[in-house]
């Protein structure tokens, strides 16, 4: 096996929303001045922190709306950030939404380096923007996708969303078509989740909406071969790109690959373990001015763990888990029987299937069940 470390990511928590969408369940703030100048002065501190003898390949800023923050806070974030990594990572992705894209913004971000913009539309119908408490309307998407391109960045990326309710399948097919339209190279596809702590699973609880599990496979597959139809390759249960346009930052993580997070909420798996800075923008500024900055739910990652998770994240990609290699790599519970009667199962129900000898696949019936098949390899994982 060779001894060259894996591929280190950097992800960056930008905490400040204008207001908050019926479905998120991300930590967030209100973009107060004061918060934000404390904000940009702890992840300073918390950049310098930052291994000097590990290259960082990739970068994600998420949120939050990191695009909510002016030219000038962008170029001082990005300028901490590279002052302290050892060369220009090889990918750069910020999100952001339409109702922020600027010109200047985009230009501060262009000169940095950033490589890829990924732009939360989730719909471009009014109606169901609407719905889900989004600030934007279609106008301004349309808008901030042509100042997009005029910047001429690498790569791009629109975020959809399918089973919003009162959403029919023409809804759902007709904004694939839009997003195709418009040119992006890659493109990623969300089913609504109803989050705790959420208005939209206050309205669950109250009845006013439903799960409608039929409907949603529906979505699924109707998004799926309309996105193959338009030259769209599957890469990941979600995402979807043009040739040689995959996100290499998420594709890292979902194959184990260490990353280190930066900003309040941010998780971190490195050197070992995994942790998350404190969900709160108070504490974490207070831990940054500390010699020691906290670690929430840490916990040490030994083989049982990254076995586990590198099975039920790789299944969720089209590509699949090499497990020869995954058996070579962590050796006392990747040749547990009970695993190996498990995958056994998933063959025998067509949910899996081996390809090249030791590729386990999920087949289009199990990614439609990748959730529930992760849940249910725990337990014979737990227990090798």
């Amino acid at each position: 096996m060779s001894d060259k470390p894996p591929a280190l990511g950097l992800y960056c928590h930008v905490p400040f929303c204008a207001s908050t969408c019926d479905f998120c369940a991300f930590y967030q703030e209100k973009p107060r001045r004061d918060d934000l100048n404390r904000y940009l002065e702890a992840m300073g501190h918390e950049f310098a922190l930052l291994p000097r003898d590990r290259v960082v390949e990739t970068v994600f800023w998420g949120g939050g709306t990191p695009g909510l923050l002016t030219a000038r806070d962008l170029g001082r974030l990005g300028r901490d950030m590279l002052g302290n990594l050892l060369r220009q990572p090889k990918e750069w992705t910020i999100e952001m939404a339409p109702s922020t894209v600027k010109a200047d913004k985009l230009s501060v971000l262009k000169d940095m380096g950033v490589t890829r913009i990924s732009m939360g539309v989730q719909s471009f119908d009014s109606e169901l923007l609407a719905s889900l408490g989004r600030l934007h309307n279609p106008r301004q998407i349309y808008k901030a996708w042509e100042l997009i391109q005029k910047a001429d960045f690498p790569q791009s990326n629109l975020d959809l969303m399918f089973a919003i309710p009162n959403q029919t399948l023409d809804q759902w097919k007709a904004d694939i078509k839009e997003a195709a339209g418009l040119g992006a190279d890659h493109i990623s596809t969300y089913c609504l989740t109803f989050e705790e702590d959420t208005a939209l699973y206050v309205k669950l609880a109250k009845g006013q909406i439903k799960i409608d599990e039929t409907r949603e496979i529906e979505f699924y597959e109707n998004g799926w071969d309309l996105l193959a139809e338009l030259g769209y390759r599957q890469y990941e249960i979600s995402n979807f790109s043009r040739p040689g346009k995959e996100c290499i930052h998420n594709i890292n993580t979902w194959r184990m690959q260490e990353w280190i997070g930066c900003g309040p909420s941010a998780a971190s798996q490195y050197a070992g373990e995994r942790y998350q800075r404190p969900a709160n923008l108070d504490a974490w500024v207070k831990g940054m001015q500390t010699d020691a900055p906290p670690k929430e739910d840490r916990i040490c990652l030994d083989d049982s763990i990254l076995f586990a998770d590198s099975v039920i994240f790789g299944l969720r990609m089209n590509a699949g888990v090499d497990l020869a290699r995954l058996r070579q790599q962590y050796p006392t519970v990747g040749r547990a029987g009970s695993f190996e009667e498990f995958v056994n199962k998933l063959k025998t129900e067509r949910l899996a299937e081996i390809e090249a000898g030791s590729i386990l696949k999920l087949t289009d019936k199990g990614r439609l069940l990748a959730d529930a098949i992760g849940s249910q390899l725990l337990d014979p994982l737990a227990t090798a």
